[in-house]
Parts: structure tokens; sequence; C-alpha cells
């Protein structure tokens, strides 16, 4: 019995040290397998984190290399956060605007810093006198990104192209002109000559010198009109009645409706009867367009000139019921030296464009053949004008027939 225990206790022992070693070996080949993959998790963190360091390498140098093409930039770059924040800029920036730029208020700076350009929205003066070009544009993650170009060089040049082209249209008008005046300077030769011959009766004298002195108004309108479009809309401005330049126009026009085969009419809605702008200019460009009108309507006709007040300035039409224009011309009629006139120089109408642009206003033709002929001209003349609708005012009509005058021209 002894021997027997002796012998199932042995083999327990055996089984218990194979069942120990089974587990040993379980436990090693665990062990083995955790180090191997310890090891290529080890691996894996250490490609990642090359990958990592090598991605915020090449983020460092695409920073840089931002940083450095902003700061080579001719351009001031600016920017904004959603409080129109200053957050951000290059070194153009600080030249064009001066410090400080972080942290500060676009509006304060702009209204601080920059001077609008007139008539312009897009351009700005700087303190130093460069013009620049100012751009925005909406940034994906917020904010905004703003762009001031310096146009100083671009503008001059475009400066300098207009007055080559200036030059060129003058000596284009100078040859042009030579031969315009050849005629009526012949024309009051002659009937000059006329006037010393003692045979020469006292009637034709008169018919003579009334030609000579009609030949030396012709010259004198070329004249004008030539110096007018050389100034390149460079002209004087002051403060004038409109009601004097419409009554100007009245007695102009009275001589042509004598006839009676034409009517004109001036219907005047402005509310405000001062304006600003160059008096003789103004009725110069107009009675041009008048007497275009009158061309169109030689054989009887209506011309309406119609003033009404739009926002920040007033719309002149000028409208008659002619034989109107084909488009091929309606094209071309503002261009120097276009002209359908058999004896026209082509100033006319280019220098009516030239006014107008002096004055900071706008022309349109609108014409169709057979069926008339309108101008609409804007003119931002006044200072305080209001601009209702027209049709609740009164119109002032201001009929011209047979010389007969025409009363309260004050608005």
């Amino acid at each position: 019995m002894h021997t027997l225990d002796i012998q199932m206790k042995t083999e327990q022992l055996t089984d218990a040290f194979h069942t120990f070693n089974q587990l040993s070996q379980n436990l090693v080949d665990s062990y083995r397998l955790l180090e191997e993959q310890v090891a290529k998790l080890t691996q894996e963190l250490a490609a990642a984190r090359s990958e990592r360091l090598k991605t915020l390498m090449e983020k460092e140098k695409l920073a840089a290399r931002l940083q450095s093409i902003l700061a080579a930039l001719p351009a001031a770059v600016l920017v904004l956060n959603d409080d129109e924040l200053v957050v951000d800029c290059n070194p153009v920036a600080v030249e064009f605007l001066g410090e400080p730029l972080l942290q500060q208020s676009w509006q304060h700076l702009k209204n601080k810093r920059l001077t609008a350009v007139p008539n312009n929205p897009h351009e700005w003066l700087l303190a130093n006198g460069k013009l620049v070009s100012l751009t925005r544009n909406g940034l994906a993650q917020g904010g905004q990104l703003l762009l001031l170009s310096d146009v100083s060089e671009l503008r001059s040049l475009q400066d300098l192209l207009s007055r080559q082209q200036q030059l060129s249209a003058m000596g284009e008008m100078m040859a042009s002109m030579a031969h315009q005046v050849r005629t009526p300077l012949s024309t009051a030769i002659l009937y000059a000559s006329q006037l010393g011959k003692p045979a020469v009766q006292e009637g034709k004298r008169q018919v003579f010198a009334a030609k000579i002195l009609e030949r030396l108004h012709h010259l004198d309108r070329q004249v004008n009109d030539m110096l007018l479009f050389a100034k390149e809309g460079r002209l004087e401005m002051e403060s004038f009645s409109l009601s004097l330049l419409l009554a100007r126009l009245q007695d102009v026009m009275a001589d042509y409706t004598l006839s009676g085969l034409i009517e004109f009419s001036i219907e005047n809605y402005a509310l405000e009867d001062e304006v600003c702008g160059n008096l003789d200019a103004l009725q110069g460009a107009l009675m041009n367009l008048l007497k275009n009108a009158i061309d169109a309507v030689i054989g009887g006709g209506s011309i309406k000139l119609r003033i009404l007040p739009v926002e920040c300035g007033l719309l002149v039409s000028i409208q008659d019921d002619g034989m109107g224009m084909e488009s091929e011309a309606q094209q071309k009629i503002f261009e120097p030296f276009f002209t359908t006139k058999v004896n026209g120089m082509g100033l006319g109408l280019a220098v009516v464009a030239s006014v107008i642009k002096a004055h900071g206003g706008e022309i349109q033709c609108t014409s169709a053949k057979g069926e008339g002929t309108e101008f609409s001209i804007f003119l931002p003349l006044t200072s305080d004008l209001q601009h209702p609708l027209a049709s609740h005012f009164s119109a002032q009509v201001f009929p011209v027939s047979g010389g007969e005058s025409c009363h309260n021209m004050m608005c």
C-alpha cells in the first residue's frame, strides 16, 4: 500500500511537471509572439513618426516658401478674421500702410490711411501719393484676404498712351482742319475782295458782309471745337444757373424755329436750379446735339429737350422725330473725324463726348432709321439732388415757335 501511494504520487508529480513544462512553453511562445508584435508596432510607430516628421518638414518648407513669396510680392497682402481685424500681413503692407497693423480694424485703417479716388471705387491713394487697387477674397476657413496692388506706373503708362493717341488724333485733325478751313476762308476772301470795288451796290455790300460774317462764324466754331477737343476734357468748373443755360439754348433755337417747320420744347423737371460745371462748354455741347437734331428734321418735325432728376445728378434727353441713323453709324458717331455730312469735320460729337466726360458724366445714343434719334446724358452736377419719381412733379413745358419767347424758366 505504501509502495502504491508512492507510485501514484510519483505519477501525479510527473504529470504536474509535464503540465508545468507545457505551460512554460506556452508562456515562452506567447512572450515571443508579444515581442514580435512589439517590434512590429515599434517599426510602424517609427515609420509613422518618420512620415509625420517628413510631412511637418514639408509643411515648414512650404510655409517658409509662402512667407518668402509674400515678402517678395510687390503688392500688400493682409489677412482679416471674421471681425475684420488684421491677423497677418506681409512687409509691403507695412510699407504701404505703416504700423501698427496687426489686430487693427481694417475699416479704421482704410479710413485713416487711404483716400478714395473719385469715380473709381476700386482704387485708393496712399499717404505717399501711390495709387493702389483694392481687391477682396473670402477664405475657406473664414475671414478675408485683401490685396493692395500699386497701379501708379500702369496709370501713368495709360495716361501716356492716351496722350500719344490724342497727339495722333490732333495731327489728323490739323490735316482735316486745313482742308475744312480752306473753303470758308476762300469764300470770305472772295466776298471781301468784292467789297472794295466801287461798282458794287450798297445792297450787295450788305449781302457780301453777311456772307463774310457767316463764314467767319463757321471758322470760329471749327476752331472752338478743335480747342475743346485738344483740352482732353480739362475744363474749369463753377456754379451756374440751370435756368440760364436753358434760356441761352432757347434763344439760339428760336432762330431755327422762325419758319414754323420745327417745333422745339423744353421740359424741365429738375428740383434745383444751381448746378456745377462749365456753362459755355455745356451750352456748346447741347447746341451741337440740337443742331444735329435740326439737320435730322430739316423737312419739319419736333425736337424735345427734357431734364429729369436722377440719383446723384441730372438726366438730359434730346429727342427728335427725324430720319434716324443706321446701327453702323451709331457705333462710330463719337469717334473723332467720323461724319456722315458732306462738309462735316467729324469733331462735333467727339467734342460733346469729351465735354460730358469732363463733367464726370456719360452719353448714349438711341436711334432707328426713319424713327428719330435720342441722346441721353447723365450729368452729376448737383450737390444735394433728391430723386423722387418724375411723374410726381408737374412738368414745365416751354414751347418755342415763331420766335416767341419762353417764360418762367426757373425750376
